[in-house]
């Protein structure tokens, strides 16, 4: 008896998507502050230059 794998590839894409956003979802707060921390450096370092 062979069994058909044809759509295991999609349901493990799907399965990994799914952890992504449920990762987002939970760290959100922490991936903006890290954002807004990285944003202002480089503006600071930015106006650094420029001056």
């Amino acid at each position: 008896m062979k069994m058909n794998n044809k759509g295991m590839g999609t349901v493990e894409i799907i399965l990994i998507i799914v952890v992504l956003i449920s990762l987002v979802l939970i760290f959100k707060t922490q991936i903006v502050q890290l954002a807004n921390s990285v944003f202002q450096k480089i503006a600071v370092d930015s106006q650094a230059v420029m001056s």
